[in-house]
């Protein structure tokens, strides 16, 4: 197969699910390792790609671009970590706590097993997933239930109405990006609605998003800055956006950990 025809391949890949995985690629096209590289090297030069640590995703920004979980998943590796390692730190023991959909609230999940007794909420499957674990009976997960979202999100009436008659003690909340003017946004507006009545049934919001998300819009607004008590991001914060936030809302940076990307750090959308 022309390297054309391989790039092509990866390109429809890319554009059907979200994002390409180094690995899947080898496997699926019979190639090496280097040889996939390279192709995502051309793509990403011609700008229909972006590369990620393991793979490549969509390099699409628009206001309704809505990244499938996959996607979202393989980007800011190393700040979801440290944001959700921090996170957790908020979390007690024996309270009622509320997630949003998202990778990094995916992945503050998994940082939770040693809290015990806490009852979660949340709208998505894959957090509530990463919450059972087998013979715990200190543990409460609430599905909202919902319709699914690409973001693997469950939105619309039932959801809202699920979350309006509850009172949590933290809510965790994953956004699509953060802009002056726009405050925390996604590109979904029935996930807008939903996201939104899950913050309201918070005594503390802390909005987890890591420093890519900065002056990316989404079509709706979720909370503006100042609704928000706390903010968990990562030291790649620009100074002036640390500036421009803290005037709103408590800013917490969380140190990140080196993520070899073929010799750099892993890029993030």
């Amino acid at each position: 197969m022309l390297a054309r025809q391989r790039q092509e391949l990866i390109l429809e890949e890319v554009r059907r699910t979200g994002a390409v995985q180094v690995s899947d690629l080898v496997q699926r096209l019979g190639v090496s390792d280097m040889t996939i590289r390279r192709d995502l090297d051309a793509l990403a030069r011609r700008g229909l790609v972006e590369k990620v640590y393991g793979g490549a995703t969509s390099g699409l920004r628009r206001s309704t671009d809505e990244p499938g979980f996959e996607a979202n998943a393989v980007r800011q590796l190393a700040e979801k970590e440290a944001i959700a390692r921090l996170a957790a730190q908020q979390v007690r023991p024996g309270t009622a706590i509320g997630l949003s959909a998202g990778t990094t609230t995916w992945t503050l999940a998994r940082h939770l097993d040693d809290i015990a007794d806490l009852t979660v909420v949340t709208n998505s499957v894959r957090v509530a997933d990463a919450l059972q674990r087998p013979g715990r009976s200190d543990r409460t997960v609430v599905l909202t239930g919902g319709v699914r979202t690409p973001s693997d999100a469950l939105v619309g009436p039932v959801a809202v109405q699920a979350l309006r008659s509850l009172h949590l003690d933290l809510v965790f909340l994953g956004v699509h990006g953060m802009a002056p003017r726009a405050g925390f946004t996604t590109p979904n507006l029935n996930e807008s609605e939903t996201s939104r009545a899950l913050a309201r049934a918070a005594n503390q919001l802390i909005v987890l998003a890591d420093s890519s998300k900065w002056e990316t819009v989404g079509i709706s607004t979720i909370v503006e800055f100042s609704e928000a008590d706390l903010l968990i991001t990562d030291t790649g914060l620009p100074e002036e956006a640390r500036q421009q936030l803290s005037e709103h809302v408590e800013v917490v940076l969380a140190e990140t950990d080196a993520v070899d990307q073929e010799g750099g750090q892993a890029n993030d959308g």
